[in-house]
C-alpha cells in the first residue's frame, strides 16, 4: 500500500467552504501535522510550502489553533466517510459489523501509517479544556457511539462494552501498525476485533 498522504485525504472542498488558498493551506498543514507533529510545524513553514502569504493564512485561519481544528475536522469527516461507505454496502446489520472492521483496517493501512491523528494531537495538547482536546473528545465520543449503534442493531449483547473494546483495539492497531508495520498487525487486529464484536474471528475469505 502507498503511504498515507494528507493530500489524498483532505476533501477538495471542506464543509465550511473556502477559497483555493484555504484548501491548499489545509492540505499542506494536514500533511505536515500528521507527518511531523503539530507544534514543531510553524505558520512560516506552512505558508512557505503552501505558497501563500501570512496575510492570506490569517484571513482564513485567525490562529494556528483554528487551523489545527480544521485539520482534525478533515480527519473526522474522512473517518465518517469510511463508516458511511460500510453502511452503503449492506442492509444486513451483522454483515455491517464485519464490514466496519474491514473498513477500519483498510483506513489504517492506507491513510494512518503514523498512528491516530487524534491521539497524536491530544499528546501535544495537554490542556483537556483546550479547543483541540474538545475536538478530539467529540470525535471519539461520536466514533464510540456509532459503533454502539451498529452493534446494538446487530443484536450484540452489551454493545456499550463491545464498542469500547473495538475503540481500544483500533487505538492499539494504529500504534502497532506504526511501530511494527501494518502487515504484521492486520490479521491480529481483524481477528481480535471480530471476536470482540461477537463474530467468527476468521473473516470471510481469510486464509490466515
Amino acid at each position: 500500500m502507498a503511504p498515507r498522504t494528507a493530500a489524498s485525504r483532505a476533501p477538495r472542498k471542506t464543509a465550511q467552504g473556502g477559497s483555493e488558498a484555504r484548501e491548499r493551506l489545509l492540505r499542506t498543514a494536514s500533511e505536515l501535522f500528521y507527518a511531523e507533529g503539530i507544534h514543531v510545524v510553524g505558520v512560516d513553514r506552512i505558508v512557505a510550502v503552501a505558497g501563500v502569504t501570512r496575510a492570506t493564512f490569517y484571513r482564513h485561519f485567525p490562529s494556528k489553533e483554528d487551523l489545527v481544528e480544521a485539520y482534525l475536522g478533515v480527519e473526522d469527516a474522512n473517518i465518517r466517510g469510511t463508516l458511511e461507505g460500510a453502511h452503503g454496502a449492506t442492509d444486513d446489520p451483522v454483515e455491517l459489523v464485519g464490514l466496519l472492521i474491514e473498513g477500519i483496517a483498510e483506513d489504517v493501512a492506507r491513510h494512518h501509517t503514523r498512528g491516530c491523528p487524534f491521539i497524536n494531537a491530544a499528546v501535544e495538547y495537554a490542556d483537556t479544556g483546550s479547543r483541540v482536546r474538545r475536538a478530539v473528545d467529540k470525535h471519539r465520543a461520536w466514533f464510540r457511539g456509532s459503533l454502539e449503534h451498529v452493534l446494538r442493531s446487530a443484536g450484540a449483547d452489551d454493545p456499550v462494552t463491545k464498542a469500547g473494546q473495538l475503540v481500544l483495539l483500533r487505538d492499539a492497531a494504529l500504534v502497532g501498525g506504526y511501530l511494527d508495520g501494518w502487515d504484521n498487525v492486520r490479521v491480529a487486529f481483524v481477528s481480535a476485533a471480530r471476536q470482540a464484536a461477537g463474530l467468527d474471528p476468521k473473516a470471510p475469505g481469510s486464509t490466515g
